[in-house]
């Protein structure tokens, strides 16, 4: 007796969403299978790309998927930069949350509904009309998503003062195995009712689920800002000088720092002015009330005058976006300066900044690369680049090493191995260093609970 053909997968998947929600062309499949990532990493052609619409469509795929075993690999904007939503297994299906935009904002409860496709450029320029502010600032807010930030916890210059996304998701929809879905947190800002299960799900990568909506907490729109640059001719003068500052009493909204690579690199790309033979510099902000930013800007001013230190305050609005678009332009600048580019997140302890820095560029010294250095320094935060020529396997091999040598640095200054990017592919194999033995049973456990199959996002962050 001939057994019952099995329906194909992919066409139980049409069936269940509908044709227009299921794209099968190569092209769409080839285009889904990228995403930011800088370095060559392994990734799959997936059988098909799953747009869906609304959280019925969501369950709808993944009782599919976990019926028919077919790996799940959600994606935001596809600008992550650890490969967190490239496939990576050819009978898997890329969900991109593209179509999935609406969000509704509580004025008087300073919250919002976010699906997970919304743009947060867009979101922040709605709720900044409302007189609110959404603090989390990725370099690619332009065109990044909220699901996206979630899912990488994402960061950017402004979490110094008012911390990354996690502190801003209050309550989350998902839907996990089985097509089960889940509710926590609700629209309220205490909230101590069992384990912390939205925390959890904000930097899990997409490995336990999939995110329908957010509760997102609002605060009022800061009434001034004010912007000031800082030269430096030794690298040990920055972290000192970031140490007055923040032991100051004041708080500012952004510390960024370029070193003078760096700085060479943006000067050669798009000048906006920036000395050539400054060692390195910090771009500095405060926000708040208009009388305390003028104030703060000048005390800043005279704390790092007494170290030494040219400061130099942008007079108005334009003049201070000038120097941001030069910190916004490093990543296309980069690209000019060779074909291949590693771009690490550490995280050091701001006490040993002034040390660990130094340290650095003896890495790179000793692995003969040009190594540059950027990043969110006031929270430790470094982009630690090292640039190579991708035809050199040699030089690529070399860049390959010397990335190890500063997580192990970043780790024994007991920092950590991304400040925002997330692991995803590309530093799976560190994570263990971080949390040793015990901690990664555990990280196992807890993906095991949600996604026994390892399904969701599988190969990513952990492995099983």
């Amino acid at each position: 007796m001939l057994g019952v053909l099995k329906k194909d997968p992919i066409k139980r998947l049409i069936s269940a969403l509908g044709k227009e929600k299921v794209n099968t062309s190569i092209v769409e499949r080839k285009l889904y299978s990228y995403d930011a990532t800088p370095i060559p990493i392994e990734r799959a052609i997936p059988s098909a790309v799953i747009f869906p619409e609304s959280r019925e469509d969501v369950i709808k795929l993944v009782e599919v998927c976990y019926e028919e075993n077919i790996p799940i690999f959600p994606r935001g904007a596809g600008s992550g930069l650890t490969g967190g939503a490239v496939p990576t297994r050819e009978n898997g299906v890329v969900v991109s949350f593209e179509r999935m935009t609406s969000f509704e904002v509580d004025v008087d409860n300073a919250t919002a509904k976010v699906q997970p496709g919304v743009v947060t450029y867009d979101f922040q320029q709605h709720v900044e009309k409302l007189g609110l502010f959404y603090p989390p600032d990725p370099s690619s807010f332009k065109y990044s998503t909220i699901g996206g930030n979630i899912a990488e916890n994402a960061g950017g210059p402004r979490c110094l003062k008012y911390g990354v996304t996690r502190e801003y998701v209050l309550g989350i929809e998902a839907v996990i195995k089985e097509g089960k879905t889940i509710k926590t947190g609700n629209p309220i800002l205490k909230d101590v009712a069992g384990y912390d299960i939205t925390k959890l799900f904000v930097g899990s990568e997409g490995t336990l689920g999939l995110l329908t909506e957010a509760t997102l907490k609002l605060i009022p729109k800061p009434q001034a800002r004010a912007t000031a640059l800082a030269l430096f001719k030794s690298l040990e003068d920055v972290g000192k000088a970031v140490t007055r500052i923040m032991t100051s009493g004041i708080f500012p909204s952004a510390l960024e720092f370029m070193d003078r690579d760096a700085i060479k690199a943006v000067e050669d790309y798009k000048p906006v002015g920036l000395p050539k033979d400054a060692e390195a510099l910090l771009l500095i902000e405060v926000d708040g009330s208009k009388t305390a930013v003028k104030e703060q800007i000048e005390e800043v001013k005279g704390l790092l005058a007494q170290l030494g230190v040219e400061v130099k305050v942008a007079q108005s609005e334009e003049e201070a976006q000038k120097l941001w678009t030069a910190r916004k332009n490093l990543g296309p600048a980069l690209g000019n300066l060779k074909t291949g580019k590693i771009n690490e997140d550490i995280v050091f302890p701001r006490t040993y900044l002034a040390e660990a820095l130094p340290k650095l560029r003896k890495i790179a010294k000793k692995y003969d690369l040009l190594m540059v250095i950027f990043g969110h320094i006031g929270d430790g935060n470094l982009h630690v680049n090292f640039l190579y020529d991708k035809t050199d396997k040699e030089e690529e091999e070399r860049a390959e090493r010397a990335v190890d040598e500063v997580f192990e640095l970043a780790l024994s200054y007991h920092g950590s191995i991304t400040g925002e990017h997330g692991v995803g592919l590309t530093k799976k194999k560190f994570l263990r260093w971080q949390f040793g033995d015990t901690g990664y049973e555990l990280l196992k456990g807890i993906k095991l609970l949600f996604d026994p199959k390892n399904l969701f996002n599988p190969g990513k962050v952990i492995e099983l």
